[in-house]
């Protein structure tokens, strides 16, 4: 049995597992409620997630360009970006499939799996996370232009109510 069918069997399983540990950094009552609520209206957050990773996995399996992996990843990390989270529990999800899908096939992995399948596997994975960590640092970047941003328009009122230059006018 090839990875792709291995993994394609335990798909359901190893997808749950893997929203599970994505949704241990936030609280137990947000946790529960992202995995319960399916509403995409009602519960955004947990929608997008599960919808990303779903979509991740499938190119996974089935690779397409670099592009369309961005996409998928996109809304993800968007949420994760803006959220109080430390980069590594932002992306960490990502390189955590891997020992996600290892826990998942155990020893059919070593029976059924080439090393290349294997190795092929693991590096689209790191490539997932390479791609990642580039949304991350642009969404953390734009946050941090609209901070400043701010803080100048904050300081310019500022001025203009202490500028006598301004009075009467």
């Amino acid at each position: 049995m090839t990875l792709k069918e291995l993994l394609t069997e335990k798909k359901s399983a190893i997808l749950e597992e893997w929203l599970d540990r994505i949704l241990e950094v936030y609280p137990a009552g947000s946790r529960e409620f992202f995995q319960k609520n399916q509403d995409p209206f009602s519960n955004p957050i947990g929608s997008a997630i599960r919808e990303g990773i779903e979509k991740l996995f499938q190119e996974i399996l089935e690779p397409t360009d670099v592009a369309q992996s961005s996409s998928f990843l996109d809304p993800i990390i968007r949420i994760r970006a803006v959220e109080n989270l430390s980069p590594s529990q932002a992306m960490g999800f990502i390189p955590l499939l891997k020992k996600i899908i290892k826990e998942s096939l155990g020893d059919r992995i070593l029976e059924s799996v080439s090393s290349r399948e294997w190795m092929t596997l693991n590096c689209k994975i790191d490539q997932l996370t390479l791609q990642a960590f580039d949304i991350y640092m642009e969404c953390r970047e734009k946050i941090h232009q609209l901070k400043v941003k701010e803080l100048k328009n904050r300081m310019g009122k500022i001025q203009e109510e202490r500028n006598p230059f301004w009075e009467g006018r």
